[in-house]
C-alpha cells in the first residue's frame, strides 16, 4: 500500500482515516524539550534508545517470522504435490496464528497475504486472525470481488509492496482500524518466498497505543524533541511537537539510511536507524 493517506493504504483490516491533528498527552508533556537551551545530544545515548526501540518490536518481527516459516514450509510442501494451493490449504496455518495472538500481548492480529494468483480457487485471500475486544479469536472476513470491493487489489499498500519490492522486512503505518477495532495501528510484515518467487506476505497487527506506551518515555528520556519514522517517513510515535503521529518527515532518504544501517544527519537532525528494525530514531540538534 501507499504510506500516504491521501491514498487507500492498511494493514489486512484496516481503512485510512486522518490522524489526530493536536498532540498526544506524551507529545503534550514533551514540551520541557522545547526552548533556546538545549542540552548536548548523546550519541551513545541515541544509540541506546535505538537499541531499545529495536528490542520491542522484535518480539513482535519473531511472530511474522515464525508465521512466513510455517507459510513457507505449507506452500513448498504443496509445491512437491505438483498442485497450486488453495484457500483450505492455509486453514493449516491457524492453530500457529492462535498461539502467536494468546502468547503476544503486543500483537492484535497476524497472518498470511496470498500474492494474487498464487492460490488456485480465488484471486486473492488473507488467512488474518485478530484478537476481539472480548478476548476471542475472530478471522477477518472481507469482500474481494474485484467488482465491487475496494480491497480487492492489496497489492499497492506498504505492508505488502515494500516487503514484495525490497525483499525486507517493513513497518507501515499507522492507520485507523475503524473496521475491526477503532484503534491506530501499526503492521510489520515481511516477504514470503517459495522456490525463489515471491508467494505473498507475513504480518503481525501492533496497537499504536500499546507502542506508544513501550516507546515514548524512551522518547522523552533524550535531551532533544524526538519521534520515530518509517521508512516512508510516516511518524510512527513522536515526543516532539512540530512532528505529529501519522504525519510525514520529508527531506531524508530514510529508506537509504535504513539500507546503509548508519546513522546520519539531515538539515538539523540526527538520524539513528533502530538496528534491524525499518525504524529511524529522529532527534533534533539544539
Amino acid at each position: 500500500m501507499s504510506d500516504s493517506l491521501q491514498q487507500p493504504g492498511t494493514s489486512p483490516c484496516l481503512v485510512p482515516f486522518p490522524v489526530p491533528t493536536g498532540p498526544s498527552t506524551a507529545v503534550r508533556d514533551s514540551g520541557r524539550h522545547s526552548g533556546a537551551a538545549m542540552a548536548t545530544l548523546d550519541p551513545a545515548t541515541e544509540a541506546g534508545v535505538a537499541a531499545q526501540v529495536r528490542r520491542t518490536l522484535e518480539a513482535v518481527f519473531d511472530t511474522v517470522a515464525h508465521t512466513r516459516a510455517d507459510a513457507t514450509a505449507l506452500l513448498t510442501r504443496i509445491a512437491a504435490q505438483g498442485r497450486r494451493p488453495a484457500t483450505a490449504d492455509l486453514a493449516a496455518l491457524r492453530p500457529g496464528l492462535h498461539l502467536h495472538l494468546a502468547r503476544q500481548k503486543l500483537v492484535s492480529g497476524v497472518g498470511f497475504i496470498a500474492a494474487p494468483g498464487l492460490l488456485g480457487d480465488v484471486p486473492s485471500w488473507l488467512e488474518w486472525w485478530q484478537t476481539g475486544s472480548d478476548g476471542a479469536l475472530r478471522p477477518l472476513q472481507l469482500d474481494l470481488d474485484p467488482r465491487q470491493s475496494a480491497y480487492s487489489d492489496y497489492t499497492h499498500w506498504d505492508w505488502f509492496a515494500l516487503p514484495r519490492d525490497t525483499g525486507r522486512r517493513a513497518v507501515a503505518g499507522p492507520y485507523v482500524d475503524y473496521l475491526c477495532s477503532d484503534e491506530y495501528s501499526l503492521t510489520l510484515s515481511a516477504p514470503v518466498q517459495v522456490e525463489g518467487r515471491f508467494a505473498g506476505v507475513a504480518a503481525a497487527d501492533v496497537y499504536l497505543r500499546h507502542f506508544e506506551a513501550a516507546v515514548m518515555p524512551l522518547l522523552q528520556e533524550l535531551p532533544g524533541p524526538a519521534h520515530l519514522v518509517n521508512a516512508r517517513g510516516r511518524v510512527a510515535a513522536s515526543a516532539d511537537p512540530a512532528h505529529l503521529v501519522g504525519s510525514l518527515t520529508k527531506g531524508p532518504d530514510f529508506g537509504a539510511l535504513l539500507a546503509a544501517g548508519r546513522p546520519g544527519r539531515h538539515d538539523g537532525l540526527r538520524l539513528v536507524p533502530c538496528d534491524d528494525i525499518p525504524l529511524v530514531l529522529v532527534v533534533a540538534e539544539g
